[in-house]
Formats: C-alpha cells, sequence, structure tokens
C-alpha cells in the first residue's frame, strides 16, 4: 500500500444488540456514535478491523 495513504471511516449503525467484540473495534477505531467519521492510516490491521464491523461503517479511501 502507498506510503500515507488513509482511510475515511464513518459509523452508520449502532452498536446495540450486537456483539461486544464488535463494539470494542469500533471504539479501537475511533468511533461510539453514528455519524462520528475519523480517518486511519491504511494498513493490514486497520483493514482487519474495518472487515470486522463493515455492517456498522462506510469507508472511503482519502
Amino acid at each position: 500500500m502507498a506510503e500515507g495513504k488513509k482511510l475515511r471511516i464513518t459509523q452508520v449503525k449502532s452498536t446495540i444488540g450486537r456483539k461486544a467484540d464488535q463494539g470494542a473495534t469500533l471504539r479501537g477505531l475511533g468511533l461510539g456514535k453514528i455519524g462520528r467519521t475519523v480517518e486511519v492510516v491504511d494498513n493490514e490491521g486497520t483493514r482487519g478491523m474495518v472487515f470486522k464491523v463493515k455492517h456498522l461503517v462506510e469507508v472511503e479511501e482519502v
């Protein structure tokens, strides 16, 4: 992956009724409330976290 590449991640669904580890993953990404957006470095670790909660977030490359 290119150096300095980032992902913009926006939470679009709630963690209510989801497994606790999915909520923990969102908190690890810096999210926690619907509508909140963060920019994170695009690497394999981040992509794995996004894959785990892909049904709760929207992702775009920056």
